[in-house]
């Protein structure tokens, strides 16, 4: 069973920076596509990034240029970098995964995997 473990949430003013880490472990995914979502009190869950195995990055409109996903495949780990921040940003954040070919690694879509969030706040 492949698990997920979100850090590096914490509480910024606008315009600060946060980088959250998702360690994956305890299991294969032999073509992962990679994801962050997040979720704020009383909104639908939001897809923010996704990557794909081969490395290509996708964004939601609501943070591209300033959220930058990536990987580390030594590591087993999955970043989110996030720039810029704004208070509609404040939200729970989780790491999603899926073994799915590259190309049909986009938001939207469904993944398996969840982790268990990590909050961030963005004060104004």
């Amino acid at each position: 069973q492949v698990q997920l473990v979100e850090s590096g949430g914490g509480s910024v003013q606008a315009g600060g920076s946060l980088r959250l880490s998702c360690v994956v472990s305890r299991g294969p995914l032999y073509s992962p596509c990679m994801a962050w979502f997040r979720q704020a009190p009383g909104k639908e869950r939001e897809g923010v990034a996704a990557i794909a195995s081969d490395g290509r990055p996708s964004y939601a409109a609501s943070v591209a240029g300033r959220f930058t996903i990536s990987k580390d495949n030594a590591q087993n780990t999955l970043y989110l970098q996030m720039n810029s921040l704004k208070p509609e940003d404040a939200a729970m954040y989780y790491c999603a995964a899926e073994n799915v070919a590259s190309r049909w690694c986009a938001l939207p879509r469904g993944f398996g995997y969840w982790g268990q969030g990590t909050q961030v706040t963005v004060s104004s």
